[in-house]
């Protein structure tokens, strides 16, 4: 999945498909996120902000479940 970067002191990058409705959230401590069952408008959203990290919590966090991704 492609991610494009945001500015934000919280998130670096954020990347979403269409087609499975999955969002995945890159923050800035290294730790990725995938989010799922995410509408288009709410990946917009995010992108769009003005305070992605504020989006996030108000919008995401505790709404759409998830699962932390290891990285090798």
């Amino acid at each position: 999945m492609k991610r494009v970067s945001v500015e934000s002191s919280v998130i670096a990058e954020v990347g979403y498909d269409r087609v499975v409705s999955t969002m995945e959230i890159l923050f800035t401590t290294g730790e990725l996120y995938r989010y799922f069952a995410v509408p288009p408008s709410v990946h917009r959203g995010l992108v769009g902000a003005d305070s992605p990290g504020e989006f996030f919590g108000r919008r995401i966090r505790d709404v759409y479940p998830f699962e932390h991704v290891r990285l090798a």
